[in-house]
């Protein structure tokens, strides 16, 4: 309901599939990309944690969304997955430069995504959306690292913050057994067997989607 497919441009939209198409075939290091086909308009995406950070082993969702004036007015952009960082606030809204002032239309899509995973590595409490995030990495940096972790162990280390309604790949997380048969998981073109899914007999394969299932009511539980 809330896509923009039918206010953009044709022209708009070919530039934008196409872009997304490449980003899907050729993402940046340590970042994927899950087109929908249904809305052009609204990019999926996971970040891996950067290493020597606080959320380094984590996975976090993220999404944008392009408005019916982009590419002259910036992408929204959202983390799905909870995150304690300064430039995020408590809805998801992420906080750079690149997504207002900065913004440029011939900058693309790849920079905007490459610009969040350096927001990872280089938050800026000067802009913070989050005020106690920022006011620890400034006065107490132990402490946002030590918040920060605990949020990245809870939400984007396959716990059920991490995964749950949301677009993954088998190879994303520690625990690939939690996406055997996920019915959101979009199947791409080198997409593997995952390995619970490779049982031969009925019986292991009633046990697995059991099993499945009670993983699933245990997460939402824990939501």
């Amino acid at each position: 309901q809330n896509s923009n497919v039918e206010n953009l441009p044709p022209h708009v939209l070919r530039l934008v599939y196409k872009e997304v198409s490449a980003l899907a075939a050729d993402p940046p290091e340590g970042i994927k990309v899950y087109p929908s086909e249904e809305d052009i308009t609204e990019l999926h995406t996971s970040i891996e944690g950067p290493e020597g950070t606080p959320f380094a082993g984590g996975i976090f969702r993220m999404r944008l969304v392009l408005g019916k004036d982009f590419p002259a007015v910036p992408p929204k952009g959202y983390f799905l997955t909870k995150i304690f960082h300064p430039n995020v606030g408590h809805k998801g809204e992420i906080c750079v430069n690149v997504l207002k002032r900065d913004w440029k239309a011939e900058l693309g899509l790849r920079h905007v995504l490459l610009t969040i995973k350096c927001l990872l590595i280089h938050p800026n409490p000067e802009s913070a959306l989050n005020e106690e995030a920022g006011r620890l990495l400034l006065e107490d940096y132990a402490e946002y690292e030590s918040r920060a972790r605990l949020l990245t162990e809870i939400h984007a280390m396959g716990g059920p913050g991490g995964t749950s309604g949301a677009p993954q790949d088998p190879n994303d997380g520690p625990q690939p057994k939690k996406h055997a048969g996920d019915p959101t998981k979009r199947a791409g073109p080198s997409a593997a067997a995952p390995p619970a899914a490779l049982g031969n007999t009925s019986s292991s394969t009633s046990n697995v989607a059991g099993k499945k299932k009670a993983d699933k009511k245990r997460a939402l539980r824990r939501l």
